[in-house]
């Protein structure tokens, strides 16, 4: 029986066959008292895009456009593993990276001005466990806004993309993905490239072009099915009003400031910030002067207008004069300064500064079982071992602002300076440590997930961690003119407010460790890209000779305030050994060395403690309780019984050996009692083991 719709409306479907399967998207079966609702289909993957369009204009001074992305669990067939928490709650930091992902292609598709309130939800009903579902949101989410009669210039679609065997692939399983070196997520329109987000093991500039290349045209079939849809339904334009500068306000702004921009502004940071903010308050003022009757009503207006007088001023010496809004050249980078082991309790620490962007980073390090549980609809008993958390508060931007908990930027910018350092971290064998790394921004100029990354690196660095090179990171720029692109190196805020692209590339010195791209215009060439990723080179290894010159290695010991972690692998068959009934041996080890103990399922073992004796006492207990009997080696052992033909001997916990009464010594030995007795400590040679795994010890030869 077919789903009866309400509004009686036909269930429509379009396929077409997407990177070897079919996609499909869907309308009129559920969602009925929305805007606009698609079910897309993919493989077993099923997301339901949904769009709620605002029927007038809010009071507001930006577009209140919220985009979602939501988790479902039951979607992977799993309960969440929380003991007390079981229904879905506040979203996973995946889920909110997963919402930045989609909103950042599709936000700067809407006409400038819109202010009707825009709400997209990407809901994830069922999750094929052989692909990660990201791109089928973003896919149901644009399908969702094509329908909706809202002034939305897409269709958008977005691929993820690795590399196996030397061949770009899409929608990798969880095996591919292990071995790809690059997983790269790519959005945008037709026309162009609108997103990049990336994470890099230490892939060529070169290469990721190509990836570029290839996701761009691998995409493109979805674009077209949108279309096809939207084509199909034919939905009705909404009625909408654009909330813009008044042209006769714009145009006195314009007369008024004229004399004032160009090389009059054109100061290094912090003065013109300065200079700008005192330009401002008197642009109120005379403002306030000529129109005495409501000037206050008006205030919001007029600013917007000095603003977008700035910014054209921005654009204007960047396009005609090549100079920057600080009198910088276009691949010039703002000065540096750094130190580290600024703070003398953490583990490790810097400070990093470029321009008036600084960022404060602090280490932390910890045993392995102080790595976060990971508990989302994709992973299960998952572990982030390397942590790394991103804080501005409103005083490094000079705002007074409340305190809260992080928000989507905070999260993302944490989550890119994570990426940028994993493909550098030694591996727990290499240094069994959980790391958290904190950057506390202390001063706000543009480009600050980039200064986290920097002084994560330092900071790391200080901590005496091993990485396998350091890493540094640059934020591009771009604006163009027509068609022509002027890319910029190291942008600072003007350039970031007034250009249209966003570009951080991170890397080491053999290669590219994690990209992020976004833009403010439709799409990008991916000539004009490659242009962007190549430019940035030269910069970021600038950054990163001064970080050598700061620190050139990791330092070669801990600070004395880091706790001691040592190692030991076991055979994984002894972990019962040393877990015990019930965990009574390890909370036996545990509570009379106090040292913290972690297992892992291969075998790997370790133990922390601020005191050295305490981890070896606890090191020799585990290695009791786990050696392998070694052929040829002396033991220390304890008679257990006493036979008529020789003795058991126990050497090592739960194994026994037998000394034959021909072994006791060189000399005849007429009974065993005249040599040994029960209790009684020997030093006794593992002589054989046979096939049965009984072992032969002697007493003579371990004289």
């Amino acid at each position: 029986m077919s789903t009866i719709n309400p509004n009686g409306k036909e269930i429509t479907s379009v396929s077409v066959d997407f990177c070897g399967k079919p996609l499909t998207l869907e309308v009129n079966r559920v969602g009925f008292r929305t805007t606009a609702s698609v079910l897309v289909k993919y493989g077993d993957t099923v997301v339901l895009g949904t769009t709620m369009v605002g029927t007038r204009p809010v009071v507001l001074d930006y577009f209140p456009l919220s985009i979602d992305y939501e988790e479902k669990m039951y979607a992977a067939g799993k309960i969440s593993g929380s003991r007390f928490i079981k229904r879905e709650g506040r979203p996973s930091d995946e889920a909110i990276l997963i919402g930045r992902l989609i909103d950042r292609p599709i936000r700067p598709l809407f006409p400038k001005g819109y202010r009707q309130e825009v709400q997209v939800v990407s809901s994830v009903l069922s999750m094929d466990p052989n692909f990660r579902p990201d791109a089928v949101g973003m896919i149901a989410a644009s399908s969702a806004l094509m329908l909706s009669g809202a002034p939305f210039d897409g269709p958008v679609a977005g691929i993820r993309v690795g590399r196996v065997n030397g061949e770009f692939k899409a929608f990798l399983t969880p095996e591919e993905r292990e071995q790809s070196d690059i997983d790269l997520v790519v959005a945008g329109i037709e026309s162009g490239i609108t997103m990049v987000e990336a994470g890099l093991n230490e892939v060529s500039e070169e290469d990721i072009a190509a990836a570029l290349e290839w996701a761009f045209k691998a995409y493109q079939p979805a674009i077209a099915l949108q279309k096809e849809l939207a084509e199909k339904l034919a939905p009705k334009a909404l009625e909408y009003n654009l909330v813009l500068p008044n042209e006769d306000v714009q145009a006195k702004v314009d007369e008024w400031i004229a004399d004032k921009l160009g090389a009059a502004l054109r100061k290094p940071y912090p003065e013109r910030n300065e200079m700008v903010n005192d330009l401002r308050w008197e642009f109120h003022e005379k403002m306030a002067e000529a129109n005495p009757e409501g000037y206050e009503d008006l205030r919001d207006e007029y600013d917007e207008a000095f603003t977008s007088a700035l910014h054209k001023d921005v654009r204007r010496g960047i396009v005609e004069e090549q100079t920057r809004p600080d009198g910088r050249s276009l691949d010039e980078i703002r000065p540096l300064s750094s130190e580290v082991g600024i703070l003398p309790r953490a583990h490790g620490s810097s400070l990093f500064t470029r321009g008036v962007t600084q960022g404060m980073n602090i280490v932390t390090l910890a045993p392995l079982s102080y790595a976060q549980m990971v508990d989302t609809m994709e992973v299960t008993d998952g572990e982030r071992r390397y942590m790394h958390h991103y804080n501005a508060p409103g005083y490094t931007v000079g705002e007074v602002r409340r305190l809260g908990s992080p928000g989507r930027r905070e999260i993302g910018h944490g989550y890119l300076a994570e990426r940028a350092v994993i493909p550098v971290l030694p591996t727990e064998e290499e240094f069994p440590y959980a790391i958290r790394s904190v950057t506390e921004i202390m001063s706000q100029n543009g480009s600050t997930s980039m200064a986290a990354t920097c002084s994560s690196v330092l900071a790391l660095m200080d901590a005496g961690v091993p990485l396998k090179r350091p890493v540094s990171g640059i934020a591009m720029g771009l604006m163009l003119d027509g068609d022509k692109p002027y890319v910029l190196s190291d942008i600072a805020d003007a350039e970031d407010f007034a250009g249209d692209m966003d570009f951080k590339v991170t890397g080491t010195s053999e290669g590219i460790t994690a990209i992020q791209m976004d833009m403010k215009v439709h799409g990008l060439p991916v000539e004009i890209l490659k242009e962007a990723i190549t430019k940035a080179k030269p910069g970021r290894l600038h950054i990163l000779e001064h970080m050598l010159s700061t620190i050139a290695a990791p330092r070669v010991s801990l600070s004395p305030h880091a706790p001691r972690i040592e190692k030991i692998k076991i055979n994984p068959d002894k972990i019962g050994a040393v877990i015990g009934k019930g965990g009574e041996v390890i909370n036996k080890i545990t509570a009379e060395t106090g040292a913290e103990i972690d297992i892992k399922d291969d075998g790997l073992i370790t133990v922390a403690s601020p005191n050295g004796e305490n981890i070896q006492k606890a090191l020799d207990w585990i290695k009791s309780l786990t050696e392998e009997p070694e052929v040829g080696r002396i033991y220390d052992g304890v008679v257990v019984s006493i036979k008529d033909f020789g003795a058991f001997v126990n050497i090592m916990p739960g194994i026994d050996g037998m000394v034959h009464i021909s072994q006791l010594s060189d000399k005849r030995v007429e009974k065993v009692t005249d040599v040994l007795h029960e209790g009684q400590e020997v030093k006794v040679k593992l002589t054989a083991i046979d096939e049965r795994g009984r072992l032969s010890l002697s007493l003579k030869d371990a004289q």
